[in-house]
């Protein structure tokens, strides 16, 4: 029976997963960093967004889940939340947060472990005709 890989893609062969999930990778070759590390983390702010830090494209913030990456920008710029996150906590169907250019949805959400110098990109969905 074929899998789907992260991205929703076919594979030939079941997937097999070879990682710990209670633990974040960063680049740096035998380095493990637990999800309780606070780790810095650059977040690519999307145009329609950038009047909440008065124009930055990208602000670092501090966090090793999504959720943490995500409270600490509302944090520092308040607004976001009400924007990206829904009453249930969830992020929102309109917009896609990638993590090194893997989408969270296709991950473990909002507890997807962001590595140490890794960059969140916020992308609104566009829709239209």
């Amino acid at each position: 029976m074929a899998g789907l890989n992260r991205r929703g893609w076919e594979l030939s062969e079941p997937l097999k997963v070879l990682y710990r999930t209670d633990v974040a990778y960063d680049s740096t070759p035998n380095t493990r960093v637990t999800k309780d590390t606070p780790m810095s983390v650059s977040i690519r702010i999307p145009t329609t967004l950038r009047t909440l830090t008065a124009g930055s494209s990208s602000v670092t913030v501090e966090g090793s889940t999504v959720a943490e990456v995500l409270s600490s920008l509302e944090a520092a710029h308040p607004g976001f939340q009400e924007r990206l996150i829904d009453e249930n906590g969830a992020l929102r169907r309109f917009v896609n947060v990638f993590v090194s250019d893997d989408d969270v949805r296709f991950l473990d959400g909002m507890e997807t472990p962001v590595p140490d110098g890794a960059e969140v990109s916020i992308i609104p969905a566009v829709a239209g005709g």
